[in-house]
């Protein structure tokens, strides 16, 4: 566990498990755990004993959003919302710098959606490689039902992994929609029972793991920034990514394995 995060952090193997246990909060994130989510991020780049990692929630709830950060009011204002403390300017760059953390990252990660999103929790299941999704999970786009516009990296991310009308659909009526209408428009991987939702998840993570990890980081790295660059520069990338992985032991083993027609054993390196 983190001290003092709430966040607990486990290794099965070479899988890291990193769960949000909030359960008083509904696994809301606030300005400390979004840090601290950033650094283990972060610090799965250059962690050679992690080749996956598994996100999911306690409870019945995945992750309902940002916490509470915002300073309370005081004195005659204290039971009313005192909009100039709200100053959106300064307040959502943790969140922008956790979820660019998490788009970068090169291990695969695997998201187990146990229950309730809200906010900021969309990026935080829909940003992993592969979702597992509990059959009744809701889910809320919380945003312009509060007033505010979709923020926290919200406007970069979720288009480019949800289809446009549909993003629309949610961000602008602000409906609740469940599992199965991401699963229908191709968001979510697996659709499970509750119950079986982190198993599942924990399968896909240890497959992934057992990978080879360069490989996989390198593929993840070129389809996101395929998102953001020309032809060109895309192609130049690939045939980069190409020429470092001729050297590795995995694309040896790979090869060799293919030739003597067994199963390939990767070692991430």
């Amino acid at each position: 566990m983190v001290p003092g995060m709430g966040l607990d952090v486990d290794m099965d193997g070479a899988v890291q498990r990193i769960r949000l246990n909030f359960p008083e909060s509904r696994n809301a994130i606030d300005n400390d755990t979004a840090v601290a989510l950033t650094e283990l991020f972060r610090a799965a780049n250059l962690d050679r004993s992690i080749r996956a990692i598994l996100v999911t929630g306690v409870d019945r709830d995945f992750c309902t959003g940002g916490g509470a950060n915002v300073p309370k009011p005081r004195g005659d204002a204290a039971d009313a919302l005192a909009p100039s403390l709200m100053d959106y300017r300064f307040g959502t760059h943790l969140f922008q710098n956790l979820f660019a953390a998490y788009w970068e990252i090169e291990k695969p990660v695997v998201s187990a959606v146990n229950g309730t999103v809200a906010g900021a929790g969309w990026m935080l299941a829909l940003l992993a490689d592969l979702v597992v999704a509990a059959e009744d999970a809701r889910w809320t786009h919380v945003f312009t039902k509060r007033g505010m516009i979709p923020h926290a990296g919200d406007p970069f991310f979720l288009p480019r992994v949800l289809p446009f009308h549909f993003l629309n659909e949610i961000a602008m009526l602000g409906d609740t929609v469940v599992s199965q209408d991401l699963h229908r428009v191709g968001a979510v991987n697996r659709l499970v029972p509750a119950a079986e939702v982190e198993a599942t998840a924990r399968t896909l993570a240890v497959r992934l793991a057992e990978g080879p990890t360069r490989s996989l980081g390198q593929a993840k790295r070129l389809y996101r920034r395929s998102l953001e660059c020309d032809m060109r520069t895309a192609f130049g990338e690939e045939t980069a990514a190409a020429t470092m992985l001729t050297t590795t032991h995995d694309r040896t083993e790979g090869v060799q394995s293919f030739l003597e027609r067994r199963p390939a054993v990767f070692t991430g390196d």
